[in-house]
This record gives structure tokens, C-alpha cells and sequence, in this order.
């Protein structure tokens, strides 16, 4: 049986502009500085003073934890971490294919950071994980298998499932937009998964395993 190209629900052909991590925390600095001002005015009312002492206290910590954030970012998203989130995001959406059952088998070393966003690496997860369970759901599910490995300052990521398998005659057109063999309305998933990839200094690549049935995609980024 041949694999189709099924859209997911991490696909958004009308997406609305991410809120960026630099414009998040210029917001959040606009908002402490605002409530530090308005516990300065009231720290001259001696009645007021432990209150206001204490408003900047909480200031201050809000400040060290977004900075706090922006360095672990900087440092970039730990892979084990971003699988484990897209493995809990497919057995929740799995809930609304009855009779579907797929276990995700991750061989990901801890400690090892992609450049990127964590957010985007998030979504070219879900996007594999959702388009090989959809492959599978005919045989009522199957096995996804993670492995990475790292070399030279860059990362290989196998994901790889037991499906049908990719058809020869689509292998060259599935990263395109909007290409789906089910749905009109579709084919966003595996572009998304190309572009995001190609952000982040990448690369991926589709094929059929040669060891047995199923589809493996290959995707080659750098260590933060």
C-alpha cells in the first residue's frame, strides 16, 4: 500500500506571526519598568515602604529569570527534551485516531542542543511524528524511531517509522508546498519540516529504509 502525504494539525496555512523571543522580552522589560516606577512613587509613604522594597525584589527576580531564559536559548534547545514534547503531542492527538497506537522509540543523547529556536524544533517533530502515524493508521499503527548522532560540530537525526513507505514517484515532490496525495487542503507538514530545517542551518532529506518497510527522513543540523 502506498504512503500518502496527510496534513496535520501542526500545519497552518494562514499562520499568524510568531512572537519572537527578542519582542517578548523588550515587552516584559517595558513591564517591570513600569511596576518598579509605580513602586518608586510609593516608597516615599512610610506606610508603604516594606511594600515597595518588596515590588522591586520581585522586579529583580522577574528580571533574572528572563534573563535567565534568553542565555538557555542562546545556548540553544536541548534535543531529548523537544522529542519528548512531540512524542507527548502525538499520543494526545492520537486520541482522535481510534484504533491507531504508535510508540515512539527515542535513542537521543541528553545534553545535546540544536541551533534554533526550541519552538521550531518542536514543530519539525510533530510534523514527522504526525505524518508517519497517519501513514500507519491502516495497519492501525506502528513504530517511530529517533536516533541522533553527533560529529564535526553537527547533528544527524534519523526518524523512521514502519509504514508503507514513500512512493518513488512523490520522493521528489513532498518537501513542495501544498503537495498531498489525500487532501487539497494539506501538504503543509513536510514543507514546513524542509523550511524550518533549512532556517536553522540544515538540511533533510526523504527516503525508503532499505532494512525493511517504512519511510526515514534524515536531517543534518548544527550543535548550538
Amino acid at each position: 500500500m502506498s504512503r500518502a502525504v496527510e496534513p496535520s494539525v501542526a500545519d497552518d496555512p494562514n499562520p499568524t506571526p510568531d512572537l519572537t523571543l527578542a519582542g517578548l522580552v523588550h515587552d516584559l522589560n517595558n513591564v517591570f519598568e513600569t511596576i518598579s516606577e509605580a513602586a518608586e512613587l510609593v516608597s516615599g509613604d512610610p506606610q508603604s515602604r516594606a511594600l515597595a522594597q518588596a515590588i522591586h525584589r520581585s522586579v529583580d527576580r522577574g528580571r533574572r529569570i528572563v534573563g535567565l531564559y534568553v542565555e538557555q536559548s542562546r545556548s540553544g534547545p536541548e534535543l531529548d527534551l523537544v522529542v519528548e514534547r512531540a512524542a507527548t503531542f502525538l499520543q494526545d492527538f492520537l486520541t482522535h485516531m481510534p484504533g491507531t497506537r504508535v510508540k515512539v522509540i527515542r535513542k537521543v543523547p541528553a545534553g545535546l542542543r540544536l541551533q534554533g529556536e526550541p519552538s521550531d524544533w518542536e514543530r519539525v517533530f510533530m510534523n514527522l511524528f504526525l505524518n508517519a502515524a497517519q501513514a500507519m493508521k491502516e495497519n492501525g499503527g506502528g513504530e517511530i524511531e529517533v536516533v541522533a548522532r553527533s560529529a564535526d560540530g553537527s547533528v544527524e537525526l534519523l526518524v523512521s517509522d514502519n509504514g508503507p513507505g514513500i512512493p518513488d514517484a512523490i520522493l521528489g515532490k513532498i518537501f513542495k508546498p501544498r503537495f498531498s496525495t489525500r487532501s487539497k487542503h494539506g501538504g503543509l507538514g513536510l514543507h514546513i519540516v524542509h523550511t524550518i530545517a533549512q532556517q536553522c542551518g540544515g538540511t533533510v532529506r526523504a527516503e525508503n529504509r532499505k532494512d525493511s518497510a517504512g519511510a526515514l527522513f534524515t536531517i543534518t543540523a548544527p550543535v548550538a
